[in-house]
């Protein structure tokens, strides 16, 4: 999937998989996550993030917060670039579209809904510095 594996995010997939998409053990037991697969912008190969997420009605919401980081992740690009997505929620998987929100008041109402469900997502945007962390609406393919 992506160029190395990742020994930590293999384990939290197979623990997702395992429990029909809960966590059950380390620092995302019982977080809302889900993988999502987008092609690279560059390479036009398969990479896969594993994501926390809220909903907006049919949709899934996720934020390009990095942690906090000063840098927007590179995941968030492969969707802009290319918005077809796959998303595995076990036990269930399915197609999406992704659109990235970067400013505005749509991205301002689903970033507070955001930090609202998951609070600690509210101290992301002192660390990021001057950066505007992107929202991104995942709209799934069978709600179109």
């Amino acid at each position: 999937m992506n160029d190395a594996t990742n020994p930590w995010e293999d384990n939290l997939i197979a623990d997702m998989r395992a429990n029909d998409g809960v966590v059950t053990t380390g620092p995302l037991a019982g977080h809302p996550l889900m993988i999502v697969t987008s092609m690279g912008a560059r390479t036009g190969q398969p990479r896969r993030a594993i994501l926390t997420w809220t909903r907006d009605g049919d949709d899934y919401v996720v934020a390009g917060t990095a942690g906090g980081s000063p840098v927007t992740p590179a995941w968030v690009h492969n969707m802009a670039v290319n918005p077809s997505v796959h998303i595995e929620m076990p036990p269930e998987a399915f197609d999406a579209t992704a659109r990235v929100i970067e400013r505005g008041p749509e991205r301002d109402r689903l970033w507070d809904q955001h930090v609202a469900a998951l609070p600690w997502f509210g101290e992301y945007p002192d660390k990021a510095g001057d950066r505007v962390i992107p929202v991104i609406r995942l709209t799934p393919a069978r709600a179109r």
